[in-house]
């Protein structure tokens, strides 16, 4: 088993900017994937009303693939520039990875 991880963040697309902008601001953090996804939720106190006609919000998911041990370290760095309750995250093993040339 490889000792790195995926983290996954999961936030609303007002936050896209200050995700990303934290993670670029320290040249030490990996790169990442960033997507564009809707999400069915229980809470839907800041859903726009075309979010509640269709019963899913707008989110963005970010992938960072980065060593274990590494993992609090990115999540400081972004709670020093984003603290957020609406950015969920978890972590991944990665069975292994590589580059195919």
């Amino acid at each position: 088993m490889s000792d790195f991880v995926r983290l996954s963040l999961i936030f609303p697309p007002a936050l896209e900017n200050a995700v990303t902008d934290a993670l670029i601001a320290d040249p030490g953090l990996p790169g990442f994937t960033l997507f564009h996804a809707e999400g069915h939720t229980s809470h839907f106190a800041n859903a726009t009303v075309a979010e509640r006609v269709r019963g899913r919000v707008e989110r963005r998911i970010l992938w960072v693939v980065v060593e274990r041990e590494r993992v609090e370290e990115v999540l400081d760095a972004l709670r020093r520039r984003v603290a957020s309750h609406d950015v969920r995250w978890w972590t991944e093993a990665i069975l292994a990875h590589g580059r195919l040339a």
